[in-house]
Parts: C-alpha cells; sequence; structure tokens
C-alpha cells in the first residue's frame, strides 16, 4: 500500500529561536520540513535531531531562492521568520549599512521567498504563508529606526499580499512578537553582551515555543479560518517597549523583538 506523502513546510531563520521552535512543532504534525539559515553547523544539527531537509544560504540572494523554489514542490506551509536587528543609534546618527542589511534581510528576504513560492502555492490551490514581523511593525521605537522601519515595511509587504490573495485559497498570517527569549539582542549587540542580557532583566518575556505555538494554532485552522495579524507580547511588556520590571529599569532602552 503506497503511504501519503507528508506536507511540505518551508521555514527561514530555522537554525536558533523561533524559526527553529516552530520547525519543532512541524514536525511533530507530521510535515516534511525544509529549513533555511545561514549556519550550515546549525542546520545540520536540526537534521541530525529532526530529521529536516537543510539548505545554508541567504534569505537575500535571489538566485538561491529561486533554485530552491524550483527544487521544491508547492508547500503547504511557508514561514518567513529570517530576520534580526543591527544597532541602537538614533536616526541622525544611524549607520547605513546596518539598515542596508535589515532592508536586505527583514524586507528583501522576504519578499524573495514570497515571489518564488505563493505562485506555487497557488498553483496547487492551497497553501498557509506566517510571515514574523515584531511589534516594530507598527510601534516606531527610539533607537531603532532601521529595524522599526524594515518591519513596518515587512508589514506592509504582508498585509499588501494578503489582499491580492483575496479570492484565493492561499491564507496569509502576520505574527508580531514582543520581547522573546533568542539570540536576538545579542546579535544585534555582539560587542555588549551586557547591554543584550540586560534586556530581560526583572521580567519574564516569552520564550520562542510561546510564538510558535502560536503560529501552530494558526496554521491549523480550517481552510476558511485565517488569523491575519497575531499580536503576542509577555505580560509584563506593554506598548511602545513599555516594560514591568521587577528590578532595575522599567523602561531600557532597545526595542523588542
Amino acid at each position: 500500500m503506497t503511504s501519503t506523502p507528508r506536507p511540505l513546510a518551508v521555514v527561514t531563520g530555522a537554525s536558533s529561536g523561533i524559526g527553529r521552535a516552530t520547525t519543532e512543532l512541524l514536525c511533530k504534525s507530521g510535515y516534511a520540513v525544509h529549513v533555511v539559515a545561514r549556519r550550515a553547523d546549525r542546520l545540520a544539527e536540526l537534521e541530525d535531531q529532526l530529521g529536516v531537509t537543510g539548505h545554508a544560504m541567504d534569505v537575500a540572494d535571489s538566485a538561491a531562492v529561486d533554485a530552491l523554489a524550483s527544487a521544491l514542490d508547492a508547500p503547504a506551509v511557508l514561514v518567513n521568520c529570517a530576520g534580526g536587528a543591527r544597532g541602537g543609534d538614533p536616526v541622525v546618527d544611524a549607520d547605513p549599512s546596518a539598515w542596508e542589511w535589515m532592508w536586505q534581510t527583514n524586507v528583501l528576504g522576504t519578499l524573495l521567498f514570497d515571489r518564488a513560492f505563493v505562485p506555487k502555492m497557488k498553483q496547487a490551490g492551497r497553501g498557509t504563508v506566517v510571515t514574523v514581523t515584531s511589534v516594530a511593525a507598527f510601534e516606531p521605537l527610539p533607537n531603532s529606526s532601521g529595524y522599526s522601519t524594515s518591519k513596518h515595511a515587512q508589514s506592509a509587504l504582508t498585509q499588501t499580499l494578503r489582499s491580492e490573495m483575496l479570492g484565493s485559497p492561499i491564507r496569509i498570517i502576520e505574527v508580531c512578537p514582543g520581547i522573546v527569549r533568542t539570540e536576538f539582542f545579542h546579535q544585534r549587540y555582539p560587542d555588549s553582551p551586557e547591554r543584550a542580557d540586560a534586556m530581560y532583566d526583572g521580567l519574564a518575556p516569552l520564550e520562542p515555543m510561546d510564538v510558535a505555538r502560536a503560529i501552530d494554532f494558526a496554521i491549523s485552522q480550517p481552510p476558511h479560518v485565517t488569523l491575519d495579524r497575531i499580536v503576542i507580547r509577555p505580560t509584563d511588556q506593554a506598548g511602545h517597549g513599555r516594560t514591568h520590571r521587577r528590578t532595575g529599569n522599567a523602561h531600557p532602552e532597545g526595542p523588542p523583538q
């Protein structure tokens, strides 16, 4: 008897944090998962631990994204989770090279994967696209102009695609996390681990699996149900970067993820 093939899922930014946690849940749900990240060693670990297929590449590499899409069937699920931030300067001191990296990764990377895979989904007659943005996608944050503007643009891209897919069976979902305990701040402030660690002082942040469960819940809804935008924050975090901290500064410098 021929077994039914497992549905295909593609997850970017899968080497750590929310992307990795989402990959774990998709595997448990029976998906055949292809994971994308820059760090080949992390992908190899995922392959060994979860049985996924890894693709070491930059999400902003158009040729690599197109080649990957050409090699795969239409995925049932695409999760755009690759992204990040660099620096924490005010607008007048902004580093253009940091802006270029954030816009390339957060915005162009999402565009390239949407452009490569959504037409295949549409032709197959089903599919769900989940894009992980941030609360910074709708809350401009001081000393975070490059990240905030790139996440605003990523959100606008996602909501535009949602409108353009109206009338098709393709679901477009945006997930906007607040502060999550990941490598985000350490990658943002590589020369100041103390500054990165201080972002969690005195509060209980989200864990990657908290966000992954929200993504898994959204994907598992009936085809006629779309959770358009999911905002998920720690209970200790309110809007505009305001946090309740049991110790230390109640309004630390730096953005939520």
